[in-house]
């Protein structure tokens, strides 16, 4: 008759190589789809650019503000999908609203809003947590910093001291446009 830590630990295992199934799979999923925004982006640009050599009188019938130097976006897009591949937050660009961020990224983003207007410096990862009425416990908090430190890979937040975050310049309220 088999053991009950040895059960336990047939069961652990099994667990685990469960996981790290779904792990590899959700990883293909996260390659496959940053190679689809990747191409749905250059299709982006390809109409514009045609779109502004076929206007009659020189000009694109873009949205305003919505286009930025092409070779300013293919740059920071690269080095930042380079830094962050499996990343769902996208890169920043003026005129993208916060809604194409999940909730608790708008969350940190409102948080820090809120400190800008009411002309208050920077906050730490303890800090949000406290705000957010978080348990001050360090998996909270590293879990605070590692969506801050994406937000600021992404181009949403600035770090002006390790460990101090605030709103990126451009990145405005979520009712400013962005």
């Amino acid at each position: 008759m088999p053991s009950v830590v040895g059960l336990l630990e047939q069961r652990e295992l099994d667990a685990r190589r469960r996981v790290e199934r779904l792990r590899e799979e959700a990883d293909r999923i996260q390659a496959e789809l940053a190679a689809a925004e990747e191409e749905w982006q250059e299709w982006v640009i390809a109409r514009r650019r045609v779109g502004t050599v076929l206007a009659p009188d020189g000009t694109s019938d873009a949205k305003p503000g919505a286009t930025a130097d092409p070779r300013d976006m293919d740059t920071r897009s690269t080095s930042r999908d380079a830094a962050r591949p499996n990343s769902q937050v996208p890169v920043f660009c003026q005129g993208i609203a916060w809604s194409v961020l999940s909730v608790d990224y708008q969350r940190i983003l409102q948080a820090l809003a809120d400190r800008v207007r009411l002309g208050q410096g920077p906050l730490t990862c303890q800090e949000m947590a406290a705000v957010f009425g978080m348990d001050v416990v360090s998996a909270r908090v590293e879990a605070l910093r590692s969506k801050a430190k994406r937000l600021v890979a992404r181009g949403w937040l600035a770090e002006p001291t390790p460990g101090q975050f605030t709103l990126a310049s451009g990145v405005a309220g979520p009712g400013d446009g962005s």
